[in-house]
């Protein structure tokens, strides 16, 4: 059965997928460095691992940005790309400069201090929505 509801305008949608295919190797990514916390039951990924696999995939992604680039979207592409950077420099920074952490507290700390840049890509995502109009057909 056919539906009615808000699609992006034709145009948009190219963007669109490259933003989504963006967001395929960054939420990974951003997934990755979070297992560097320990649970309950297991300990927490080595830092330098944790934090390789995040470089990786901020690189991936940045090679990846041009595809979802569109007037309509300008401001919060460059939002994205300037958290790539600033998550990048960062994560470089702590790779080369490894910090003394203070138990838990300072791994989550540094945790969030890696993905705050990141989220201009919540942003983004909220823009799109913005962008919908009624009418798109889905099934």
């Amino acid at each position: 059965m056919n539906r009615l509801r808000k699609a992006l305008p034709p145009d948009l949608a190219p963007a669109y997928g490259g933003f989504l295919e963006v967001l395929a190797v960054l939420e990974p990514a951003k997934a990755g460095l979070t297992d560097v916390l320990p649970g309950t039951r297991m300990p927490g990924r080595p830092l330098s691992d944790a934090l390789a696999a995040f470089e990786a995939g901020l690189r991936e992604a940045a090679d990846r940005m041009e595809a979802w680039r569109a007037p309509a979207v300008s401001d919060e592409w460059e939002g994205c790309r300037h958290g790539l950077e600033a998550a990048s420099a960062l994560a470089v920074r702590l790779r080369t400069e490894p910090p003394e952490l203070a138990g838990f507290e300072g791994l989550l700390g540094l945790v969030e201090t890696l993905l705050d840049p990141l989220e201009a890509f919540a942003a983004a995502e909220e823009r799109f929505r913005s962008l919908r109009r009624r009418g798109g057909v889905t099934g």
